[in-house]
Parts: C-alpha cells; structure tokens; sequence
C-alpha cells in the first residue's frame, strides 16, 4: 500500500507580505568527496541569494566520520558504504527521520545503487531522487556504449575501439593513443601510450583489476586561441540541465579547463557557443533529465565528446558563482515544477586552491561512535567545525 504523501515543502512569507520563500529538507550522499561538496557549496549559495526562492536546509550523509562535509551542512549522518545490503534502507530510515524532500546522489560509486530504487525510496518516503533514468545511466557511465550511441546519431566524438581491433585503429590513427577502462571514472586507469608494448601494459592493468579496457582517438590541444603553454591538457566541461520531462534545455554552461590528477583546478568561464550547442544537442538526444556533463576537445574546429558524466558535476560551483545554480534549478523543476530556461551568466576565471575544514576531536569521536554529527540535535548549524580565513 502506498503511503500518504505529507510533503515538508513549506512556503514562508518575505517581511513585505509579497513574494514566498520554499523551504526545504534535502539529503546529499557522500559528503567527503569532491562531487557532493560542489552541490554543497551550490545549495550553500541559493540559501545565500536574497533573490533565491528556496532555502535548503542540507543534511551530509557519509560512511566515513572523516568526511568534511558532514560537519559544514545543518546535519550529518553515517550510513553504510553503497555496495552494502542495507545501504538502501538507511538512505530510506534517513529520509523518513529527516523529512527529506530530495535526494542528490554525491557520487559514481552510489548512482546506480540510488537510481536502480529510485521507485522504492519514493514510494516509501517523500524524497524525490534527482538523477537521470537508469537507461541513460547505463549508456554514459559505459564509455563504449556512449560511443556507440553517439557514432549512431551523428553526433561528434571521439573514435573508440575495443582491444580486440587494435590494429586497425592504431593503422587508422596511429599513436598516441589513449586507453582507459570503459567504466571508470575522473583519471582512475588513465593512459596514454606510445606503442604496442605500452598498449598491452596499459590494457593488463586495467583488465587486471576486473575491468574492460578501450582505446580512444588521442585529441591534441592544437586549437588553444589563448597563447600560453599552460593550456596544455585543456579540455571542455559543459553543464547541461534537462527539464523533467525530457522536453527543453533549462540552462547550459560550458567551462574550459585545466585538469590535475583528474581534478579541475583551473577554469574559464565563458560562452563557447559551439561546445554549448553540440552539448545540449547531445543532453537531449541521449534523453536526460535533470544534470548531465559532457566533456569535449577541440579537433580544428570541431568539438570532439570523449566521456559523458550523468550526474552533478564537482564544477557546478563554479558554475553557480557565474548565475547558473544547477543543483537549485534541478530541484524547482523537478519537486516544485517550475519551468525555468536561464540564457545568461558570467564570463569568469576559476582558480582553485587547497583549504581545510578543522573538527573538534571530541565532536569526530561522538560522531564515529553515534553516527551523527555532534551531540546538539538535529541542528549542526557548523557549530563543530570550522573554516579560517587564511588566504
């Protein structure tokens, strides 16, 4: 039997008696990695808008107490690692205790897990799980299978072959070329191989920790405008929002970057019309629904898609600070319904740094022990932790 719906989505007058604030209860999962701080930092920044019309409050799961998220949001929680039997239901216990309203998934290891019960969790809580379907899903996070799927719509990407044909393509475009595992993600298995002998170490090594191998067209930073050697490497990201159903871009935002250990630290925010373009022609055909990253180069003039992430990226931030809140436009579409197309946003550079979050040891103990942050209720309000001004 299907539970009663009594939504926690509440609507609050402004002082002047005109316009209404949405407050909401929403979950983030692993808050100790790079991705689910990024929708942190850009749920942080709606609740910081005088002009935004929700604020959140963000409770931090984890599984680990050393995860520095859990201590900068309203409330944070322990939960089991996502390939556990009962990772589900405590995600689901969570909802219920929290009266949570959505749920972003914060990172590759959980997407799956998380969209494969999406029907579950939003039939037994009122949480509403923003993530793509599962079927596109599947297609992005198999690096062969998007590109298959791109080669079938006409869309440009990067060549890809499976070892088994490598002759050909190394006939065909020679070295170097790249191989990396078809299920990977961010640099995990990454190489870039000069000859047949690396060729085969690189496959071994990747096949050797049970996963499949592919071989991808190397794409050459030869089309940098900018005139600097430290655009070496440099590659596209561009962020595109789908409305919930499937029917019209909602905003897209592309950003040059600079890449370190597979990490943006580096970042040019700007139009790049055509990125842009091929990026929302690619978000609608393959049928997305909510945030979807597409990753380009450039080969002449022409944007080349190498890897499609389907979910939040860890530079939505940065792209909130330019006027495109990802993390907040997903939500109002998908629990509110709004309709919402943003055309405009800053042209900004992004330079990153290193920072640090400082716990009370007594609060990481408490936390380890009990599985939630601190010991003054459900409210954390960054009580137990803090962030200097140092820089």
């Amino acid at each position: 039997m299907q539970k009663q719906k009594t939504t926690t989505i509440k609507n609050e007058e402004n002082h002047d008696g005109a316009d209404k604030t949405t407050t909401a209860n929403v979950l983030v999962t692993a808050a100790g990695g790079i991705v689910a701080q990024g929708i942190i930092k850009s749920l942080k920044l709606a609740n910081a808008s005088d002009t935004s019309p929700v604020k959140y409050k963000i409770i931090a799961a984890d599984l680990s107490a050393q995860a520095a998220g859990l201590y900068r949001c309203d409330t944070g929680i322990l939960v089991p690692s996502a390939s556990s039997s009962n990772y589900i239901d405590s995600i689901i216990d969570v909802s219920k205790e929290q009266d949570i309203d959505a749920i972003y998934i914060g990172s590759d290891e959980e997407l799956i897990t998380v969209v494969n019960a999406k029907e579950r969790i939003e039939r037994e809580t009122d949480a509403k799980v923003l993530a793509n379907p599962i079927d596109v899903i599947i297609t992005a996070r198999d690096k062969w299978k998007t590109f298959e799927f791109l080669n079938a719509n006409n869309l440009s990407c990067a060549a890809s072959s499976l070892p088994e044909d490598n002759e050909k393509f190394i006939q065909e475009f020679g070295f170097p070329i790249v191989v990396k595992p078809r299920e990977g993600y961010g640099s995990k298995h990454f190489y870039v191989v000069n000859n047949r002998d690396e060729m085969k170490y690189a496959t071994s090594r990747i096949q050797k920790i049970g996963w499949n191998p592919l071989l991808q067209e190397y794409l050459k930073d030869d089309n940098d405008d900018r005139n600097s050697s430290s655009f070496s490497n440099t590659e596209f990201t561009s962020g595109v929002t789908v409305d919930r159903f499937g029917k019209y871009i909602m905003s897209s935002i592309s950003i040059q970057k600079i890449v370190k250990s597979g990490q943006t630290y580096k970042a040019f925010i700007d139009r790049f019309e055509g990125i842009r373009r091929s990026a929302e022609e690619v978000a609608l055909k393959l049928g997305a629904r909510g945030a979807i990253n597409i990753q380009a180069k450039l080969k002449g003039s022409e944007p080349k898609i190498f890897e499609i992430n389907p979910r939040f990226s860890a530079t939505c931030p940065m792209r909130s600070t330019a006027g495109i809140n990802e993390p907040d436009v997903v939500f109002r579409n998908v629990t509110l319904g709004e309709d919402i197309k943003i055309y405009e946003y800053q042209r900004l550079v992004c330079l990153r740094y290193w920072n640090e979050v400082y716990v009370q040891y007594a609060t990481y103990e408490n936390t380890h022990l009990t599985g939630k942050v601190g010991n003054i209720g459900n409210h954390n309000s960054n009580n137990n932790s803090f962030v200097l001004n140092y820089f």
